[in-house]
């Protein structure tokens, strides 16, 4: 046992001795080839990938920044053309509502002036109406006076009048009598008609 001590302090002191951190050995100048192949395959394979998936990425941002740019300026642009519109259409039915206003009042203006117009025709129809139908009963009228008076004078005097002409007369006199004078007068006259027809 202490010859394997003794030997592994040989060997450990021999290892002492020939290692020389000044000096590469021969691992070293394999593990640095093998660092800079690394080094060399990581430049050439990996390094390339990762900058264009990263140039990608930064693209892919870029692009969405920019999109959410137009699309809140789409969205502000449409926002003022909502208000743009909201305004124009307010004007409009102020607009509206007073074109409708004034030719509400028109209309009514319009109407009753074609109320009055029809009122003052009406008017004038009725009133040329009842100047017809007086016209109308003065004439019935004076053939009944008429008709009385004759049978009233006959009555007086004691003979037929009709179908003489001279009872014509005395119609014509009478009736003229009672439009020209009052009830009064029409009374007092009355007498005279047989008095002529006496004569």
């Amino acid at each position: 046992m202490q010859q394997l001590v003794s030997a592994g302090g040989v060997l450990s002191a021999a290892a002492k001795k020939t290692v020389n951190p000044i000096i590469p050995n021969g691992t070293f100048i394999v593990e640095l080839i093998a660092f800079f192949l690394i080094l060399w395959f990581l430049a050439k394979k990996v390094v390339p990938l990762i900058s264009s998936s990263m140039a990608k990425r930064q693209e892919l941002i870029r692009s969405q920044i920019d999109d959410s740019k137009a699309a809140k300026e789409r969205l502000e642009a449409a926002e003022a053309e909502y208000k743009q519109a909201v305004a124009d259409t307010r004007t409009d039915a102020a607009r509206i509502r007073e074109e409708a206003r004034v030719q509400g009042q028109q209309i009514i203006e319009e109407m009753s002036a074609q109320a009055q117009e029809t009122a003052a025709r009406i008017r004038e129809a009725n009133q040329a109406r009842l100047e017809t139908e007086h016209q109308l009963l003065l004439v019935q009228l004076r053939s009944e006076l008429g008709e009385l008076a004759v049978e009233l004078a006959s009555r007086i005097i004691g003979h037929e009048l009709s179908g003489d002409a001279r009872q014509r007369q005395l119609v014509d006199d009478f009736i003229n009598t009672l439009d020209s004078g009052p009830a009064g007068d029409s009374r007092e006259s009355a007498p005279t008609a047989p008095s002529v027809a006496g004569s």
